[in-house]
């Protein structure tokens, strides 16, 4: 599924009006309908029952088919025909169980408010009760936000407009719809706008968000005080990237995606913000499978040599944790690279798993000297992954800067070695490597490395992946909540799989063992960072669902439900 920033969505509606020829008000149709079907989707599943007690026959199918494009379907336009007519011409017990309802409709002044108009017609027109409430006075709405007050006037839809801390404001309503400010919102809400918002998330209703919440960032998913906590949002036509980044994806709820008529297609000029990552992009656009089938005539020797170089006094675990990971990916040997002190302690923790003592301070800590044999033993492997639980040791850059230069094959870069290159002056001191790079920092990481702070990476995880992948020609895995991936041909892709569990020691290092492991099977860097962090998710939700409480969640389980 696409993502578009806030500018990109702005040419692509230009695109389709001036280019193609669709009217504004087609579009405008088309989103407010698109609204009011969520609407009543969500009233539906939430709390209607008809006239006997049953739940509406039609009550959830439409709603699961049409949060694709229509050219997803066979004969969509017909599909989209019949989708409105169930949702919008409801039977005479269903209208009678909706009249119970009345839903407050937000309006701004810009074309997100006469999104909302359209969608208060049709929500009007499905039965339920609705009550417009301008958050300033609708003289001061223009062009096709004007011409859908003109129609609702005539209609005669209950106003009123929005006066701060009056009484009874939210007074019968069950449901509120977020129609105040659209993607082209910039800055913190104000005025009337800031006041209605608080009041709005302050009334306990459940609040339906057209296109973003108000007040939420559609580039960063940074959220502005105040913003819409909303229970779930309909995206029109394109996915924003900032639904899908934290805060923002948390203030959003659930996201839909809705269909309005501009084609699915971006146009030539549009590059998009980037794709989110699921088995259809993974299979589409990348070409790899979730399902990693072996092939009838294959043997160790054809899935690929990982070689770790990983652990030391007292963070060994992460070593073998990584290890483990890369055998579970599907690599066909892996061997550990460890301080000479720590091998006899661990050797034979993984019955499937070589290891490889190098030389150490005598402590299990690791040396610059210990650079040589690493070199040495790559030349019969295939990638190298270096980092988790290495710790910090005297002549460090040494080390790192001769495995960096020295190895003509694809490196993962995790942990402590992201410490010790951001240490050394980051990739713009260090010559850019030829063969395959995969960096895998967490925010923190990542701050060290491109000269920020945590929270300002955290306040654009897309643009900065993106613009340092491109820049330092290296493949950027960005850990978090909603992973970013990005290449340096400026592709970027967000995760959607994963679980709150995962936030435990160890899972980072599982995380480097699977990308390692594809890696050495072949796939690319871009492919193996994409479908490793994928799977890595896929994972901790499988593994999470066997335990009690996300709590209890370990790296080890994620490592066997791979």
């Amino acid at each position: 599924m696409q993502l578009v920033t806030s500018e990109q969505m702005r040419e692509i509606d230009q695109y389709t009006i001036n280019m193609l020829g669709i009217p504004a008000m087609v579009l405008m149709e088309n989103a407010g309908r698109a609204i009011a079907e969520e609407v009543l989707a969500y009233c539906r599943a939430n709390s209607l029952r008809t006239t006997d007690g049953r739940q509406p026959a039609q009550c959830h199918a439409w709603g699961r088919n049409w949060q694709k494009h229509p050219s997803d379907a066979k004969d969509g336009a017909w599909q989209a025909i019949q989708a409105t007519r169930e949702v919008i011409r409801s039977d005479a017990g269903d209208r009678e169980a909706l009249a119970g309802e009345c839903w407050l409709i937000l309006i701004g002044k810009g074309n997100n408010g006469g999104d909302g108009l359209v969608c208060a017609r049709h929500l009007a027109d499905a039965g339920l009760g609705v009550r417009l409430l301008y958050a300033e006075p609708p003289e001061s709405l223009r062009g096709d936000a004007a011409a859908q007050h003109a129609i609702a006037e005539r209609l005669g839809l209950p106003r009123s407009v929005y006066t701060p801390g009056e009484a009874g404001t939210f007074s019968g309503c069950t449901g509120i719809v977020d129609a105040l400010l659209g993607t082209g919102a910039k800055g913190a809400p104000r005025g009337a706008y800031a006041s209605l918002i608080r009041e709005a998330n302050g009334s306990g209703l459940p609040i339906i968000a057209a296109d973003i919440p108000s007040g939420l960032d559609a580039d960063t998913g940074s959220l502005h005080d105040p913003c819409i906590r909303a229970r779930k949002t309909v995206s029109l036509a394109f996915m924003k990237a900032g639904l899908t980044q934290y805060p923002g994806a948390e203030a959003s709820g659930e996201v839909v995606v809705r269909y309005i008529g501009i084609p699915a297609a971006l146009p030539p000029h549009v590059p998009g913000a980037g794709q989110l990552l699921t088995e259809a992009s993974l299979q589409g656009g990348l070409g790899v499978s979730v399902d990693r089938t072996r092939q009838a005539d294959g043997h160790k020797g054809t899935y690929g040599h990982v070689l770790l170089a990983a652990g030391s006094l007292p963070m060994s675990g992460a070593g073998l944790l990584s290890a483990k990971a890369a055998l579970r990916a599907g690599c066909g040997l892996a061997t550990w690279a460890l301080p000479a002190a720590l091998q006899p302690h661990t050797a034979g923790a993984v019955p499937e798993l070589m290891t490889a003592p190098v030389p150490d301070d005598g402590n299990g800590a690791w040396s610059e000297a210990a650079a040589d044999e690493v070199l040495r033993l790559m030349q019969a492997r295939d990638v190298l992954a270096v980092g988790p639980g290495l710790g910090r040791f005297p002549g460090e850059a040494g080390f790192l800067r001769a495995l960096w230069e020295g190895i003509p094959r694809p490196l993962v870069v995790d942990a402590d070695a992201l410490n010790i290159l951001a240490a050394a002056g980051g990739l713009a001191a260090w010559q850019r490597r030829d063969a395959a790079t995969v960096l895998t920092p967490h925010p923190g990481e990542m701050a060290r490395l491109a000269g920020l702070s945590t929270a300002e990476v955290q306040r654009d995880r897309l643009g900065l992946a993106r613009r340092f992948a491109v820049q330092h020609g290296v493949t950027l895995v960005l850990k978090g909540a909603r992973t970013v991936v990005a290449d340096p041909d400026g592709s970027v892709y967000v995760n959607t799989t994963g679980h709150p569990g995962m936030a435990t020691g160890g899972s980072g290092d599982v995380l480097t063992g699977i990308i390692a492991s594809l890696l050495a099977q072949g796939l690319s860097a871009i492919q193996a960072a994409a479908l490793g962090v994928y799977l890595h998710g896929l994972a901790g939700e499988r593994a999470a669902s066997a335990r009690w409480t996300s709590g209890s969640l370990l790296a080890g389980d994620i490592i066997e439900a791979l």
